[in-house]
């Protein structure tokens, strides 16, 4: 039983820390900053289910998938990377950004799916993060890591939800600030991505 609270929580640290719900919160905001709070609701509740839809999938059929498709990592990287990277630039870009003036539809079945499910929520680092804790485990480690991801989406749920409190409780100049700042660092980890995927590729 001990082995199995430590494996749990050491799972849950691991995505903790490439999935941070509070880090996630000026990328949310910024992704919906014309969205009502009904909408956000409907954007996050959205987002968080379909990312956990696709890592679960991963964790159970992972290494078929990429069998299937014939998928590498590498190309796996190197595309989430790209990808991260444009969501960055669209976060430190001065004027509103394309995103940011789409229309309600789009809004709902776009933004909810790409970019903020994949790749922020259910990235290529979340994604390789689960399949290496699968790679040899059981069914039950299996169940132990589709729940310790389950709960990480639902704090970004509950973290996503809050974001109007944090405009208000913060302010939103210093909000802005800080999407900024959280979009460069979100482009670095893009670009990071894109080097470690040309290295395993090539080197």
């Amino acid at each position: 039983m001990e082995n199995i609270w430590l494996y749990a929580i050491g799972a849950f640290t691991a995505f903790f820390a490439i999935n941070n719900p509070v880090g996630n919160i000026p990328i949310f905001l910024s992704l919906t900053k014309q969205a009502d709070g009904k909408r956000k609701r409907f954007i996050s509740k959205k987002a968080t289910f379909t990312a956990f839809i696709i890592v679960t999938g991963f964790v159970l059929l992972g290494k078929y998938i990429f069998q299937l498709f014939g998928l590498t990592i590498p190309a796996f990287k190197i595309t989430g990377g790209i990808l991260v990277f444009f969501v960055g630039f669209e976060m430190i870009r001065a004027q509103q950004s394309s995103i940011d003036n789409q229309t309600a539809i789009d809004f709902n079945e776009g933004i909810s799916i790409s970019p903020l499910a994949i790749p922020i929520l259910a990235g290529p680092g979340t994604i390789i993060t689960a399949m290496n804790y699968t790679t040899t485990a059981s069914y039950m480690d299996m169940g132990i890591i589709v729940a310790m991801f389950g709960l990480i989406m639902i704090l970004n749920h509950l973290a996503f939800i809050s974001s109007d409190y944090l405009v208000r409780f913060i302010g939103q100049n210093k909000i802005i600030v800080i999407e900024k700042i959280m979009g460069l660092i979100i482009a670095i980890i893009g670009t990071n991505m894109l080097i470690e995927g040309i290295k395993i590729a090539f080197f």
